[in-house]
C-alpha cells in the first residue's frame, strides 16, 4: 500500500506543502473511524490542511471506511495522504506516526488517534498558540468518553496549572498533556523526534516527552476542551507494563531532578515510598535522608531498613512525622485521594513546588 494523494492532481505542478498535517495512524479503528474523520472535515481552520494517514496492518474495515471519507475531504480542500502496508502484524504506533509524519507535507503537526474526536476549533487554536510557541508541545483539555472512566486522571489533566506543565512531568499520569492533544512544528518535531518504533509496550509518548524536555521545550495547554478522549479495553495504552513506565520515571527523575539536591526525603514510608527507594541508584539512595508520613505506627518504628542490600551494614532511613522532616520532598502519595487531608498537610509547610517539593506517584 503506497501513499499517494489526490491522482487527478498528478500531471501538474506539486502541490504547495499544507500549513498543518494531521498525523492519523490507523489499526482496526472500524467502531470509531467515521466519527474521527467527519471531525477532519468539520476544522474551522482556514489555512491549508493536510490528513496523512498511515494504515498499520488493519484487518477490519478501516481503509473501506477511509476510502469512501477520501472524496469527501478533498473535495472540502484537505489533501488526504494514506500509506501503509498490509504484513500479518502491525508495526505498532511509534512507527506508524513516524510514517505518517514522514508521507505529510504540514509545516506543523497536529496528532490525531482514530479512536478520538477533534472539535471543531483545535487546529485553528491549536496552530495560533504553535505559532507563538515554536519550541513547545501545544496540548489542549479533553472530554473523556465515557465520562464517568479515568475522573481523576482527567480532572489532573484538565486542571493543572500553566507552571505545572513543566513540573508534574515525574508523575505516574505520564505527559502532563496528553498525546492525542499534541500540536507542534515540523522543525521540532524533527529536532527531537523520531517516535520510538520498538512496538507494543514501549511507552513512545514518554520517551518523546521527556527527550522533548531535555533539549529545551515546552509545554502549553490550550485551556479549551478540544478533544473527544476514547477510553477502551483495546487502547494502544492498555499494552504498557506499569513496571516498563516505572523504570522510566525513575531514571528521569535520577536524571533531571535528584542532580540538583544534596539530600532529599520520601514523603511515605509506605509501600510506594519504599519502592522508590529500593529503585534508586546506589548514589541517589544515599542522598535519602528520611522517609516521612502522618502513619504513627511507622513513625513509631522509627526507621526502614533496606533488607535486600548488599550493603553492609544495611542502610536503616528514619521515619519521621512531615512536620519533623525536611524538604526537599519527593512525594509518593496519591493526589486526590485523601480527601483533601495531604493537600492540606502540604499546604501547611509553605513550600514552593518544583524547588521544594515534586510529585511522583
Amino acid at each position: 500500500m503506497e501513499a499517494r494523494g489526490d491522482p487527478a492532481a498528478a500531471p501538474g505542478p506539486a502541490r504547495a506543502p499544507a500549513q498543518v498535517s494531521v498525523i492519523l495512524p490507523v489499526h482496526n479503528a472500524e467502531p470509531w473511524l467515521d466519527e474521527c474523520l467527519r471531525s477532519v472535515l468539520q476544522q474551522d481552520f482556514e489555512g491549508s490542511l493536510e490528513l496523512s494517514i498511515f494504515n498499520d496492518a488493519s484487518k477490519d474495515k478501516s481503509m473501506t471506511i477511509i476510502e469512501r471519507w477520501k472524496e469527501e475531504l478533498e473535495g472540502s480542500g484537505i489533501l488526504v495522504v494514506i500509506g501503509g502496508h498490509d504484513s500479518p502484524s502491525p508495526r505498532g504506533v511509534g512507527y506508524s506516526k513516524n510514517q505518517a509524519v514522514a508521507q505529510s507535507s504540514g509545516s506543523y503537526l497536529c496528532f490525531l488517534d482514530s479512536d478520538d474526536a477533534m472539535m471543531p476549533q483545535r487546529v485553528r487554536l491549536q496552530h495560533e498558540a504553535a505559532v507563538r510557541h515554536p519550541t513547545s508541545i501545544i496540548g489542549c483539555q479533553v472530554r473523556r468518553e465515557p465520562p464517568s472512566s479515568t475522573e481523576r486522571y482527567t480532572r489532573w489533566l484538565n486542571q493543572l496549572a500553566s507552571d505545572q506543565l513543566l513540573i508534574q512531568v515525574f508523575t505516574s499520569n505520564g505527559p502532563t498533556v496528553i498525546m492525542p492533544t499534541w500540536f507542534c512544528s515540523r522543525a521540532w518535531f524533527s529536532h527531537v523526534g523520531p517516535f520510538d518504533e520498538g512496538g507494543r509496550g514501549v511507552p513512545e509518548d514518554l520517551l518523546f516527552f521527556y527527550e522533548h524536555l531535555r533539549k529545551g521545550g515546552g509545554v502549553v495547554r490550550v485551556d479549551q476542551s478540544l478533544l473527544l478522549y476514547r477510553y477502551h479495553p483495546g487502547a494502544a495504552t492498555h499494552s504498557v507494563l506499569e513496571t516498563t513506565i516505572w523504570t522510566h520515571r525513575v531514571r528521569f527523575l535520577e536524571e533531571r531532578a535528584l542532580p540538583h539536591w544534596a539530600t532529599f526525603t520520601i514523603w511515605n514510608a509506605g509501600r510506594q515510598g519504599r519502592r522508590l527507594y529500593r529503585s534508586l541508584t546506589a548514589e541517589s539512595r544515599r542522598k535519602v535522608v528520611a522517609f516521612c508520613d502522618v502513619d504513627q505506627n511507622k513513625i513509631k518504628k522509627g526507621f526502614y531498613c533496606y533488607e535486600e542490600s548488599q550493603e553492609r551494614p544495611k542502610p536503616r532511613v528514619p521515619v519521621l512525622h512531615f512536620r519533623a522532616a525536611r524538604p526537599p520532598f519527593v512525594i509518593c502519595v496519591k493526589l486526590d485521594l485523601t480527601g483533601g487531608a495531604f493537600e492540606d498537610n502540604l499546604r501547611s509547610l509553605h513550600l514552593q513546588e518544583g524547588r521544594d517539593f515534586l510529585h511522583f506517584s
